[in-house]
């Protein structure tokens, strides 16, 4: 999105960054910036308006669960890591820490009572 004006700063910078404008996680020199941008650039305003809106909504509808304290933990417990500069690689998220390997099943080909395996019926005709 760009408005065609000129700005001292792009019009996709401020959109790259907007969630940063948001959350307040940008240095206030960069936060002059932007309000600035907005005060000249209305389709940026305008985008700004709705994220912002966006972020209202969700915090409302969202923004009273409690967060589990053991997750709490860990995060606090990774972001201790990354902050000392001993992180490694990040453990797979998908993957349980505890988890054991699987066990294998035994096989049932083996067993002299093994049922035989089901299938669907034939379909009827009518």
């Amino acid at each position: 999105m760009s408005c065609g004006e000129p700005h001292e700063t792009d019009c996709s910078e401020i959109l790259d960054h907007l969630y940063e404008f948001l959350d307040r996680e940008m240095p206030d020199s960069d936060c002059a910036k932007f309000e600035h941008h907005f005060e000249e650039c209305s389709p940026c305003l305008e985008k700004y308006g709705l994220e912002q809106a966006v972020k209202k909504l969700v915090k409302r509808c969202c923004g009273q669960d409690d967060v589990p304290g053991d997750l709490r933990a860990k995060v606090m417990g990774r972001i201790d890591v990354i902050r000392s500069g001993q992180a490694g690689p990040a453990p797979d998220a998908a993957a349980p820490e505890t988890a054991a390997p699987p066990q294998a099943a035994p096989s049932q080909a083996a067993s002299p009572q093994a049922a035989p395996p089901r299938t669907a019926p034939a379909p009827q005709e009518s």
